[in-house]
């Protein structure tokens, strides 16, 4: 007998709650001490105070197999949870794995002072350079399978894409003529983790680094594709925290590149951003660019 619903599709995985799925995870672990999480795209529990449950639904099912590489990757390399078990049940995939100590960066973000997240953000950058570097055969198994052809088949889709996000008609005419203009080159291709932001990086009470986790995104392809989030969630506009983001990362970077990649990212959203940013001087992509990424462009202090 079925323990797990049907979620075959996106509609009918989204009607499920981390609440409604809660008996069939009881079930399963054969424990009761499982609380749900409240955030993250996926449902996810605590299972007591030292493990985390993540489950993919079926219509999610290939992300448990990129999260579960990942983290087998990484484990000694980064701070990362390590992964315990993993399987599959009713069609479902599921992952246990080691709870990072701690709470999110995103959570503490208020409470430290400028002095705190100025010596934080070069941490941030050392673990990002960390991962980038990672080379492993295992790693193979990550989308896509060629980095030119998944940038070529978001360029097809990038106006349908952002016009359906309910971006002005004023930023979306500028997009071809922009990306025409923008040379993304033939660059090595890296791991990526496509969401390095504050909510998914692990602080302790002294404001140091415990972890990075949310593997189930993960890529391989051109690092600037992961410092969209950067600019985006990390740095959010602060030019002085991106350059000694960058200072720890040890690379500059080019901004034009990094918008380009903004817009052609899996999960852009330029309506919700101008909603979070700061706004450019003038509304052209240019202006975008400086102001979000510009000042990566001078050499790290």
């Amino acid at each position: 007998m079925a323990i797990f619903p049907s979620a075959a599709t996106e509609a009918e995985s989204a009607a499920l709650t981390r609440e409604s799925l809660l008996p069939a995870v009881t079930t399963l672990l054969g424990r009761e001490d499982v609380v749900p999480f409240t955030e993250g795209s996926l449902p996810v529990y605590a299972v007591g105070d030292d493990l985390v449950l993540k489950l993919y639904p079926p219509v999610y099912r290939d992300e448990l197999t990129t999260e579960r590489t990942m983290l087998e990757v990484l484990h000694g390399v980064l701070p990362v949870p390590e992964a315990v078990k993993s399987g599959e049940q009713d069609g479902w995939g599921y992952l246990l794995m080691g709870r990072l100590p701690g709470r999110t960066l995103e959570e503490a973000w208020p409470s430290l002072s400028t002095e705190d997240k100025r010596r934080l953000v070069p941490e941030l950058g050392e673990l990002l350079a960390t991962l980038h570097a990672v080379d492993d055969a295992r790693l193979d198994v990550l989308a896509p399978a060629d980095w030119a052809d998944f940038v070529a088949a978001q360029r097809a889709k990038i106006v349908e894409h952002h016009r359906r996000t309910g971006l002005d008609e004023v930023w979306i005419a500028q997009i071809p003529a922009f990306l025409d203009a923008v040379d993304l080159g033939t660059p090595p291709v890296v791991p990526l983790h496509t969401e390095f932001m504050r909510d998914h990086v692990m602080i302790d009470p002294d404001g140091r680094v415990t972890g990075l986790f949310d593997f189930e995104p993960a890529m391989r392809g051109a690092a600037e594709y992961d410092f969209v989030a950067v600019g985006l969630f990390v740095s959010s506009g602060d030019g002085d925290l991106l350059r000694r983001f960058l200072r720890g990362y040890g690379r500059t970077i080019d901004p034009r590149r990094c918008l380009a990649y903004a817009l052609l990212h899996v999960y852009s959203n330029f309506r919700w951003y101008f909603e979070v940013m700061p706004a450019p001087p003038e509304p052209t992509l240019d202006a975008l660019a400086t102001a979000w990424w510009g000042s990566g462009q001078r050499a790290p202090e």
